[in-house]
C-alpha cells in the first residue's frame, strides 16, 4: 500500500516522525510530570488495545508516510503487549521503507525486557535520568530506584543496541549541580545526553518560566568544564541543538544536546504527530485541541476513515506552541497523559 495523503499542515510542515502512547501510568513521580499523589490512570477500556494500536500503525505508515515510531508514555515498559506491539511495528513497509522505532523509557525494569524489545526490531532508546546522585534522583522522582536505572542501561550496553540518548530536566535548586557529572557520565559511555528546559506540562501553577534553568544556563555550566562547538550538521526538525566536546585530557569527545523548546523554539521545523494512550490525535505538544481516533476505531470505520480523521487533525496544527504569547494556557493533560 503506497501512501496516500501526508500529515501536512497549513504552515507546510509534514509530520514523519510519530509519537504514540502506550499508557498514562507510571512508577516514578517526577515533580515536573505529575504531583506527588499521582494522577487517576484512565480506565483500562478506555486505552487502545493492541490490535487498535496496531491499526493506527499500519495506517500512519502505510498510508500516511510516518517514517519514525517513538512509543512513549506514561512509562512504556508498563505496558503488557509493547514487545509484541514493537514487532508489528517492525513488519510495517512504508514509501521510505522500515520505520524507525525507538523508545522513551524511565528505565525501571530495563533490563528485564530489553532482549525481547531488541530481538522484536527496537532501533533506540531515550532514557530519562535527572540525577546521578541518589538522593537527589530520589527527591526528583520519590522514589528511590537510581540504582534499578543503572542496572538498566548497564543491560543495554551489553545487549548493543543504541545510540542510548540521556533525557534530563534540570530544575532550579534541585539539580542543577548535576549538569556536568551527567555530562561526563555520558561521554564515557557514548552516550548521548540531551537536557530539556523544564516546559509547562506538570501539575497545576508548578511551572513558572523565571523558575526555569535554560539552555543559556546549561551551556554556561558546561562551558566550566568542556570544550564546546557548535556541530556542523543540519539540525533539521530535530529538537536538540547539539555541541561537540572536544576531547582533553581524561574527557572523551562526544556531543550533547540542549533541547530549549522555551527559550529556542523549533516549532517551524516541527515534524511530530501524536496519539495519546486513548487514542486521540494531538498535533502540538501543548495543543488544547484533540480528535478522537479511537471513536472512529471502534465506530466501524475504516483505514481510510481513520486516515481522513487523522489529516483532517493535523491540517490545523498551531503555527507555533504559543507559551510567549499574551492568553496562554498550558494543555489540560499532563505530560504523563500526553507521552513526550
Amino acid at each position: 500500500m503506497g501512501v496516500r495523503s501526508e500529515l501536512t499542515d497549513a504552515f507546510g510542515r509534514t509530520a514523519r516522525d510519530l509519537r504514540v502512547s502506550l499508557t498514562d501510568r507510571c512508577n516514578l513521580r517526577c515533580s515536573y510530570c505529575m504531583p506527588p499523589e499521582g494522577l487517576p490512570w484512565l480506565p483500562t477500556e478506555e486505552v487502545l488495545t493492541d490490535a487498535e494500536v496496531g491499526q493506527v500503525l499500519r495506517v500512519a505508515v502505510e498510508m500516511l508516510g510516518v517514517r519514525r515510531i517513538r512509543f512513549t508514555g506514561g512509562e512504556p515498559l508498563l505496558r503488557p503487549g509493547l514487545v509484541g506491539i514493537v514487532a508489528h511495528a517492525a513488519t510495517l513497509r512504508g514509501e521510505a521503507g522500515r520505520p524507525e522505532l525507538a523508545l522513551t523509557t524511565n528505565g525501571l525494569g530495563l533490563d528485564k525486557k530489553i532482549g525481547a524489545l531488541a530481538d522484536a526490531g527496537l532501533d533506540r532508546l531515550n532514557v530519562s535520568l535527572d540525577s546521578l546522585d541518589a538522593g537527589r534522583y530520589a527527591q526528583l522522582t520519590l522514589r528511590d530506584r537510581l540504582p534499578d536505572v543503572l542496572t538498566g542501561l548497564a543491560a543495554v550496553d551489553r545487549r548493543g543496541i543504541g545510540p542510548v540518548k540521556i533525557n534530563a530536566v534540570i530544575r532550579r535548586g534541585v539539580n542543577e549541580e548535576d549538569i556536568v557529572p551527567l555530562a561526563e557520565f555520558c561521554l564515557a559511555r557514548g552516550y548521548q545526553l540531551r537536557f530539556i528546559e523544564q516546559m509547562p506540562l506538570g501539575p497545576a501553577h508548578e511551572w513558572a518560566r523565571s523558575a526555569m534553568v535554560t539552555a543559556d544556563e546549561i551551556l554556561g555550566a558546561l562551558q566550566q568544564r568542556f570544550t564546546l562547538s557548535a556541530a556542523e550538521e543540519p539540525r533539521g526538525a530535530a529538537p536538540a541543538q547539539l555541541w561537540r566536546v572536544e576531547p582533553e585530557g581524561s574527557i572523551p569527545g562526544g556531543v550533547v544536546g540542549v533541547i530549549a523548546s522555551v527559550t529556542r523554539p523549533f516549532c517551524g521545523d516541527c515534524d511530530r504527530t501524536r496519539i495519546t494512550a486513548d487514542g486521540q490525535v494531538r498535533s502540538c505538544l501543548f495543543s488544547r485541541r484533540e480528535t478522537d481516533l479511537r471513536a472512529v476505531l471502534r465506530g466501524g470505520g475504516s483505514d481510510d476513515d481513520l486516515a481522513e480523521a487523522w489529516v483532517g487533525a493535523h491540517r490545523v496544527k498551531p503555527r507555533a506552541h504559543g507559551i510567549d504569547e499574551d492568553g496562554f494556557l498550558p494543555p489540560i493533560r499532563t505530560m504523563s497523559a500526553i507521552g513526550g
